[in-house]
């Protein structure tokens, strides 16, 4: 049996992330997008690393282009799937 669910995961202080796991120079130069990124895929990374120490087999996406508010799904007009990494 296949289920389907979605979790919702706002992070909000990836430069600051990435400030601590680098130097201030490269954070200074880097734009936010990136920092973003880069923690995007960390935490993408550890979630597939734990599921998969579960024994869970899937699939997970990075989404950029919606957001949250309340109960309501809210899409903008640069909604894209970013990556999709089967595990």
């Amino acid at each position: 049996m296949i289920f389907k669910m979605a979790i919702y995961l706002k992070i909000t202080n990836s430069t600051e992330v990435v400030k601590k796991k680098t130097s201030k120079w490269l954070t200074d130069i880097t734009p936010e997008r990136i920092d973003r990124k880069l923690v995007e895929d960390e935490v993408i990374k550890g979630i597939i690393e734990q599921l998969t120490l579960e024994g869970i087999k899937g699939e997970i996406s990075a989404i950029n282009g919606f957001e949250v508010q309340e109960s309501e799904v809210i899409t903008k007009n640069n909604f894209v799937i970013r990556k999709t990494k089967t595990f």
